[in-house]
């Protein structure tokens, strides 16, 4: 039986986009953090009673993490762009016009910015001063956020297309300014912004708790966990606030997307919100659904009586309902999730002015739970978006590379496997890294057992 080889090359591309987009999370967050370690030392350098070692530490730690982390993502986007060519060539053949030169300025303004000044992270501890190596982190730090501005700019476009006219079925650039700041963009990059430094965040203090309760370095994953649980307890509850307005922003603009969220199968006023249950298209409607009546309503117009546009209005372009459906309530699940520990942790720690052992292990626990949150609200956008490639202009059907479903399936399982390693690898090396001693904790472990040093 021969595969659909649209489904085998959008399945594909989620694969790729779902391993690469694990990496950037982490470095743009870690590199905001790594600025503030490298600022904790340096303020602790200026304020005349001398440096305090656990900040470097930390900060010697971490960035051999971010490096691991960058290096995979730099290895995966380059395979995911090489995408574009082999199986999506009807994309850049209509849209390159656009997509080029955004991801053009990806590599130059960005990448380049990235590469360069991490050999100085990683390396110039001994090589250079203080203030170089601070400049240095500052630099990469800002060269996330110009990735993370320009991949986000052609991802929103895609999502809200702006700023351009049609001349023999190719997109031409009428305003730049509308291409990069159309309706969606400034939503899609904070929530992502904000998506990052949460993953981060439960990143850096799951590490750090599984460190402390093997006693390794306990002063300074102390501070690290501190940090992680403010951190995540004042941004869970702002990503939750720009949802909100994001999701008010992709009603305007994509109410197909909303309908197949809310499993709205009618347009109705008063529409409940459903909590669980099995969306059925065959039958339009919600199997097993358990609903707050009215609800989705009040979140989506404001409104108790508010109209929601069901499904019925967008038939044959709107997309699958199902996996939105579930994305969508596993990164809302994820999110409740995040708020209730971090608070729960930053009121233990604050009032005890301790660790207790269940509270170490529930952070352990959430390491990766940043992961799992922005893979399914990225499910959201991606999957949600169909059947279009650029929403109301490009339909993804029209725009696949003429390969046969066994080509697609040989490099889909070739693509599986490789990730596969490579994950288990990165999972391994972290757990390695965490492990063990850090080198500056173990010389002062090592002088503070020699007599008179204390």
């Amino acid at each position: 039986m021969e595969l659909d080889p649209v489904l085998l090359a959008r399945i594909q591309f989620a694969a790729n986009i779902s391993f690469h987009i694990l990496f950037p999370t982490i470095t743009i967050g870690l590199s905001w953090v790594l600025l503030y370690f490298r600022i904790r030392y340096t303020r602790s350098l200026s304020s005349g009673a001398g440096d305090d070692p656990q900040w470097e530490e930390a900060y010697q730690f971490w960035v051999r993490i971010f490096a691991l982390s960058f290096a995979l993502g730099v290895v995966s986007g380059v395979t995911m762009s090489f995408q574009f060519g082999t199986n999506w060539p009807g994309f850049m053949d209509r849209a390159g016009n656009i997509a080029g030169p955004l991801l053009g300025y990806e590599v130059l303004t960005a990448f380049f910015l990235e590469a360069s000044f991490l050999g100085i992270m990683l390396f110039g501890k001994h090589r250079v001063s203080n203030r170089i190596h601070l400049l240095a982190t500052t630099l990469v730090a800002v060269g996330t956020l110009l990735s993370a501005f320009w991949i986000l700019a052609l991802n929103a476009w895609m999502q809200t297309p702006a700023g351009f006219t049609l001349e023999n079925a190719q997109f031409q650039v009428d305003s730049w300014a509308q291409v990069l700041f159309n309706p969606s963009f400034p939503y899609r990059f904070v929530h992502t912004l904000i998506a990052s430094l949460l993953t981060t965040a439960f990143l850096i203090t799951g590490v750090s708790a599984f460190r402390y309760r093997r006693g390794l370095a306990r002063s300074m994953n102390g501070r690290v966990l501190r940090s992680g649980i403010v951190m995540a307890a004042l941004l869970s509850p702002l990503q939750i606030l720009v949802g909100d307005l994001h999701g008010l922003n992709t009603l305007e603009y994509q109410p197909a997307k909303v309908a197949a969220i809310e499993a709205v199968w009618k347009t109705e006023r008063g529409a409940p919100f459903t909590l669980l249950g099995i969306p059925d298209s065959d039958a339009g409607r919600t199997r097993m659904a358990i609903r707050i009546p009215n609800a989705a309503s009040l979140i989506l117009t404001h409104d108790w009586d508010g109209e929601v546009r069901g499904l019925n209005e967008f038939i044959g372009e709107h997309p699958p309902v199902a996996p939105v459906f579930w994305a969508f309530r596993i990164m809302l699940g994820v999110g409740v999730l995040m708020v209730t520990v971090s608070w729960w942790a930053c009121w233990t720690v604050f009032r005890r002015r301790s660790y207790p052992p269940l509270l170490l292990k529930i952070l352990s626990l959430m390491t990766y739970c940043g992961w799992i949150a922005v893979l399914a609200g990225w499910y959201v956008s991606e999957i949600g978006r169909q059947p279009w490639m650029v929403y109301g202009q490009l339909k993804t059907a029209t725009l696949v590379a003429s390969q046969t479903g066994s080509v697609m399936s040989i490099t889909l399982l070739a693509y599986l496997l490789l990730y596969g390693f490579l994950l288990v690898s990165y999972f391994s090396v972290l757990r390695y890294l965490a492990s063990r001693d850090s080198e500056a904790s173990g010389s002062q472990q090592q002088a503070a057992m020699k007599p008179g040093v204390g």
